[in-house]
């Protein structure tokens, strides 16, 4: 457990991009919280204020009422230089509540759930035996642009139906969108511009795709959406192009930095690498553990309709409740040793993918993802170790991982 003792309070800092681009996830800070104050109004310079909610059953208390505590208007909590998109141009199921987030979410649901996604198994284990294959012509590389990513933007694109030339694209709208605010992503001057920008090119693409795919509809997810309807009609064009944007993101961004993450854990903790090549019958729990220890998703907000006591607080009607989702999953009452990346952990009760109706619709698909790429790896990988500073992007809303430069020896195509 982080030392908490000795931590001064007045330097609480659970949510400046900064600072998690600096230090990593403000473990220490979450723990303080958890151990003194669980349900904490939270005013920190350049964002408006917020209760942070860090353990593990008020979360999920919170999250099945989806009545009760909304998903609009706040999101999440983002300083305030990267405003809320203009009124009526971004529409998901992100930031819709009930009835619309159900009828919308099965627009394309089908597409999701564990047997569709098991018959992409195959076309998975492709992507990630080719991009080993080139990885194993050389020694050293970067694990997020040479592996997680070329994996988790290659199985998105095939999804959605996207051209491999068009891969790069997806890779650059997904940064600029999770991480407006690093000097490195932004392309429009500011985090505000830069955001907005991407969008439009984003809309842009999949608007002129969606209107190829209704003419000459294919087996992708752009075709799904594109033919898909609410209350029997069409989807509207906010609606549609907002359904893009979304796959896009949360189909790349949280799988690649859940499945650095891991390896990164894996360097830090050999014996759990040993014991994964010893017992392959593991590697559902490790998966579990890697989404567990990596919870790409940092934090979701939730307003209230009502006031609602919690704890010894009471959450006022309209006041933001930011559900910190890794701190969850290092609560002491859940997890007795939650600072320990172990990958027997059985049971293993994360709330990574989320809890109640806003769980991840893409879940069953970042487990498939990462359980081939650690098969693969389990059986490939002859030796890892870092090279260079592992880099981290200015966002505390995705822990993105720009760079983990590794030293490898990755074997030939086993087929």
């Amino acid at each position: 457990m982080p030392d908490v003792a000795s931590f001064d309070p007045r330097k609480l800092d659970p949510i400046s991009s900064a600072h998690y681009e600096r230090n990593g996830y403000p473990f220490r800070e979450w723990a303080w919280l958890r151990k003194n104050d669980p349900v904490s109004m939270i005013t920190h310079p350049g964002y408006d204020p917020f209760w942070a909610i860090t353990k593990h059953a008020d979360i999920i208390e919170l999250s099945k009422q989806p009545n009760l505590f909304l998903n609009e208007p706040r999101l999440a909590v983002f300083n305030n230089s990267v405003p809320p998109p203009p009124e009526a141009t971004i529409r998901h199921l992100l930031n819709m509540d009930p009835p619309d987030h159900g009828q919308y979410r099965n627009v394309a649901a089908k597409r999701f759930t564990p047997r569709a996604v098991q018959t992409w198994a195959s076309k998975v284990q492709r992507i990630t035996d080719e991009v080993l294959d080139d990885c194993s012509q050389r020694n050293s590389g970067d694990f997020v642009q040479d592996i997680s990513a070329r994996i988790t933007i290659a199985v998105i694109a095939e999804m959605l139906g996207v051209p491999a030339s068009d891969r790069g694209l997806l890779f650059r709208w997904t940064n600029e969108v999770i991480a407006p605010e690093d000097p490195e992503y932004q392309t429009g001057g500011n985090p505000e511009a830069t955001l907005e920008k991407a969008r439009i090119e984003l809309f842009q693409y999949f608007d002129a795709m969606s209107k190829d795919r209704r003419a000459n509809p294919r087996d992708d997810i752009v075709s799904v959406v594109a033919s898909g309807a609410v209350d029997g009609a069409p989807l509207g064009p906010v609606e549609l192009l907002s359904y893009y944007l979304l796959v896009v993101v949360a189909g790349n961004e949280t799988t690649r930095n859940a499945m650095t993450g891991g390896m990164l854990a894996f360097l830090e903790n050999p014996g759990e690498w040993e014991k994964l090549q010893a017992n392959p019958d593991l590697l559902d729990l490790a998966v579990e553990e890697v989404v567990r220890w990596t919870t790409p998703v940092i934090q979701f907000c939730r307003t209230a309709t009502r006031d609602y006591p919690l704890r010894d607080k009471v959450i006022r009607k309209g006041e933001s409740a930011c559900l910190f989702y890794p701190s969850a999953n290092r609560d002491e009452e859940v997890f007795a040793d939650g600072d320990v990346f172990r990958i027997d952990r059985d049971p293993n009760r994360h709330l990574a993918f989320g809890v109640g109706e806003h769980v991840c619709l893409g879940a069953h698909l970042a487990r498939l993802e990462l359980r081939c790429a650690f098969a693969a790896l389990r059986e490939r990988l002859r030796s890892a170790e870092l090279s260079g500073p592992v880099e981290r992007a200015r966002s505390s809303f995705v822990g993105g991982i720009k760079r983990a430069p590794m030293r490898w020896q990755i074997t030939g195509s086993l087929g």
